[in-house]
């Protein structure tokens, strides 16, 4: 599929101008833990304001050779206890959070590739995560009233709920390539998400210790602001299954069978 790959014509509109840098930057949350060179949200915001002519540049150099610096794909991970008795209690790999934290120049060019590439990675209504305005507690409130409208009418509600286990880290990126290139994407942008996810390194800091760096091979990187909405494509072939016109198919097909 990739070596035939065409994709929709390239975005006219896909560029990087100090404008949308500069907005982006206004809006970095303060109070973040320094990246793996000890950049911060605060240096970019107190900085000269020449820098988001600088950045501007360098990201539209980015898109027109469309090679991600190696820097950008560099990060470590702070492992978090997840239980309260730590101190007594033998640790093991599961009890621990791993917290990633991505470069902050990174950060800024996912933002601003995100705003120009909206409707590429826009998902299924029924999806209710990684979305803003929306939450847990939309999806509760979807499923209730579908449960109430059943039982009212005196049928009877199965739910399945199935828990994915470290599904970020589970992510097939040649899986994940198929399901942007069945989405008709740019080839350029499709050449950006290839790169941002080749040669990416990582390693564990533990108070002022820093492990040897070692290479991730799998899964949407963690702490990366594209990683949500990615894994969102991932998966929206399950809510697309919700569709009237499918479950009405579904419906079709089993009463064949059955009569």
């Amino acid at each position: 599929m990739r070596a035939g790959y065409c994709g929709l014509p390239p975005f006219d509109s896909l560029e990087f101008n100090t404008e949308m840098v500069s907005n982006v930057i206004g809006l970095l949350k303060c109070g973040r833990a320094s990246d793996v060179v000890g950049l911060t949200a605060e240096h970019l915001l107190y900085c000269h304001p020449v820098l988001s002519v600088i950045l501007a540049k360098l990201f539209q150099l980015v898109l027109t050779s469309r090679h991600i610096p190696d820097g950008f794909k560099h990060s470590y991970i702070v492992p978090i206890p997840k239980v309260k008795d730590c101190r007594t209690k033998a640790m093991l790999c599961d009890d621990f959070r791993g917290i990633a934290i991505s470069p902050i120049m990174s950060k800024v060019f996912e933002h601003c590739l995100l705003k120009q590439l909206q409707l590429c990675v826009a998902s299924t209504d029924n999806q209710f995560g990684f979305k803003k305005g929306l939450s847990c507690s939309h999806a509760i409130y979807s499923v209730r009233n579908i449960v109430n409208r059943f039982v009212s009418r005196g049928s009877t509600v199965n739910l399945c709920a199935i828990d994915l286990s470290k599904a970020f880290d589970k992510v097939n990126h040649h899986g994940l390539r198929i399901k942007l290139m069945k989405r008709h994407i740019p080839v350029q942008f499709l050449e950006l998400v290839e790169n941002l996810f080749s040669s990416c390194y990582t390693r564990i800091k533990w108070d002022e210790h820093w492990s040897k760096e070692f290479r991730v091979e799998f899964g949407v990187r963690q702490g990366s602001v594209l990683s949500p909405l990615l894994f969102a494509i991932y998966i929206d072939n399950i809510g697309n299954l919700c569709n009237p016109a499918t479950v009405y198919t579904l419906y079709c097909m089993l009463m064949t069978l059955f009569y």
